[in-house]
């Protein structure tokens, strides 16, 4: 089955900012294309803006102005429904609301051909439900883009329960030949994006609600140790706290209220105070003109130790006994059964992030994860209160004789990057396991969808198989809730790695 040929008339339904994005990008592709919405006059208003968009698309040479007279004659704003009959495809882009989608593709059935291939947009209700309303649910899919529609590249295809696969791969081609990378998954919660990425705000959250470290002092882990492009609580400013909220909350009831999903208080209050983010002028961040935004917290400098002595090779912080060493910090190995830490002079240890508290242990300081230890420019360390000033002071002195900025946090089990990278793994596995994708189209989907550093898979083969299940195990200890427990696929994951190793 192949993509739809550029002939075919195209209709969006819904003229939000979404809808206008979609629209223009099969527009730009070749299609008729026809925009409709219920509001009297939105349609011809929505064909204006794309109008004006196309300007200046021309003015930054990114389209001839041929192509943008081409464009502007084949689109085609429509006041009923019934003037999208003939067309191929329709993508619909109106209120997340299940009644009113399913209302409108009934309405559509009696308009548009028997062949033609309906989409939403939709980003976290079933598609099946929707679908389940219609005559002939096998044309179906979910055809989800990601905001700014124009620029990002992912687009998911969401095959429904009753979806039929000629649906699926036409839809699929139609949106690699509109320029998009295109990834198949099944309809769950969330789809791909939504579902793996909830740790990415969750744990944040948790820090923050247990006053482990601040807003600005977790965004900056994240984005300078673990290489993400913004933190989550500058990100959901962006995006709205409501939005993001409500996609937390429609995933957790989705999935009957697991725990590994559970919404954030902070966050709730927040949207209850009409704090919003920068659409409001207020969110986790004071985004008034003028405000100061708060630094991250950064120790002061201190003294780093003349040598220090490594225990095993660090696991996979490995690299950092390099850095040490042309920082012209001795290190002096022995070996450890079990050890894979750095013993400082006064007897302090620094151990990489485990999902262990450092109040289980005697002067040990933990430090987190980071994507590229070389390359990384904060490092966050922890420790408990009775750990010794002369142990955090070493610590904070070898981190920053590797040019790092050191921020010190709270007794944080797991730290930040750690403890979200895993539980993003856990996640991305899971939904592997379940037949939701393939672990090429998941790392796809986190890498342009939502701009992570490496896919979770990714993430998982450099840290390894096991790595992500061993942290989670230590956390599920601690906090038995269920909020960290790992995945059965998780662990079926990591002993399937042990068991090709141990193939002869």
């Amino acid at each position: 089955m192949t993509a739809l040929d550029l002939s075919s008339p195209v209709a969006v339904v819904g003229t939000g900012t979404m809808g206008q994005g979609i629209a223009q990008v099969a527009l730009v592709a070749g299609h008729p294309v026809r925009l409709y919405d219920a509001a009297p006059g939105r349609a011809r208003e929505a064909a204006a803006a794309i109008g004006a968009r196309l300007d200046r698309l021309v003015e930054k040479e990114r389209l001839t102005a041929a192509g943008r007279d081409a464009a502007r004659a084949r689109l085609l704003p429509v006041e009923e429904l019934t003037g999208l009959a003939g067309c191929a495809l329709v993508v619909e882009a109106v209120l997340e609301r299940l009644d009113v989608k399913q209302e409108l593709f009934r309405a559509l059935e009696d308009v548009v051909p028997d062949d033609c291939l309906l989409a939403t947009n939709t980003s976290s209700l079933s598609v099946t439900a929707i679908g389940g309303a219609l005559r002939l649910p096998g044309r179906f899919v979910g055809l989800h883009f990601f905001n700014p529609a124009p620029l990002l590249p992912l687009v998911e295809v969401v095959s429904g329960s009753a979806t039929d696969v000629t649906s699926a791969t036409r839809a699929y081609e139609t949106a690699r030949a509109w320029g998009k990378t295109p990834v198949a998954c099944a309809d769950t919660p969330g789809f791909i994006v939504n579902r793996v990425a909830r740790p990415f705000y969750a744990e944040a959250f948790a820090v923050y609600e247990s006053q482990g470290a601040d807003p600005a002092t977790i965004d900056a882990v994240l984005r300078e140790s673990g290489g993400f492009r913004m933190g989550p609580f500058e990100l959901t400013d962006l995006i709205g706290q409501d939005v993001n909220e409500s996609v937390t909350h429609s995933v957790w009831r989705s999935f009957f209220q697991d725990a590994r999903f559970t919404p954030s208080l902070a966050q709730r209050r927040l949207v209850e105070s009409g704090r919003l983010g920068r659409k409001t002028g207020r969110g986790w961040y004071d985004h008034a003109d003028g405000a100061e935004r708060p630094e991250p917290h950064t120790a002061d400098p201190a003294e780093p130790p003349a040598y220090v002595i490594a225990e095993g090779g660090l696991g996979p912080a490995s690299e950092l006994l390099a850095l040490i060493r042309e920082a012209g910090v001795e290190v002096r190995e022995r070996d450890e059964d079990g050890g894979t830490r750095l013993v400082l002079p006064g007897g302090g240890k620094l151990v990489l992030a485990d999902g262990r508290t450092t109040a289980e242990f005697r002067d040990v300081v933990h430090f987190d994860l980071a994507l590229d230890y070389r390359r990384a420019t904060r490092i966050a360390l922890s420790h408990a209160r009775h750990t010794s000033p002369a142990a955090v002071a070493e610590a904070t002195g070898l981190f920053q004789a590797l040019g790092k900025k050191v921020s010190v946090i709270g007794d944080v089990p797991g730290m930040i990057v750690a403890r979200t990278v895993a539980r993003i793994v856990d996640l991305a596995v899971e939904a592997v396991a379940r037949g939701v994708a393939t672990e090429d189209d998941v790392d796809t989907a986190m890498r342009l969808g939502v701009n992570y550093p490496l896919g979770p898979f990714e993430w998982s083969r450099r840290l390894g198989r096991g790595w992500a299940g061993e942290l989670l195990d230590e956390l599920h200890g601690i906090d038995p809730s269920g909020r960290c427990a790992p995945s059965l696929a998780l662990h079926q994951y990591a002993c399937a790695a042990d068991e090709r190793e141990d193939t002869p």
